[in-house]
């Protein structure tokens, strides 16, 4: 599901798909530990908005099942989740 949001225009849609799923699941274990949290939240930060151009691209261009109102509500919820991250840098 998530190779079909990447815009066109990024380089490489599996690639980056993995790594953008491998950088969320290191950010989740680093905000576990003190030592590491701030760095794990503002990798959070800017994978949120790295992430963004393809919530914004599943809006423009809709998706299966998911009504349009719900894809335009993550659209804010993204802002939600960075300024929710930055609580912890």
């Amino acid at each position: 599901m998530f190779l079909r949001i990447i815009p066109p225009y990024i380089p490489y849609p599996k690639i980056m798909n993995s790594l953008a799923g491998a950088f969320e699941i290191l950010f989740g274990i680093c905000l576990l530990f003190p030592l590491t949290r701030q760095y794990a939240a503002i990798g959070i930060i800017i994978l949120l908005i790295a992430v963004f151009p393809a919530n914004l691209y599943m809006y423009q261009k809709g998706a299966k099942g998911i009504p349009k109102w719900a894809l335009l509500l993550r659209l804010p919820l993204q802002l939600a989740l960075i300024a929710w991250a930055y609580l912890y840098t």
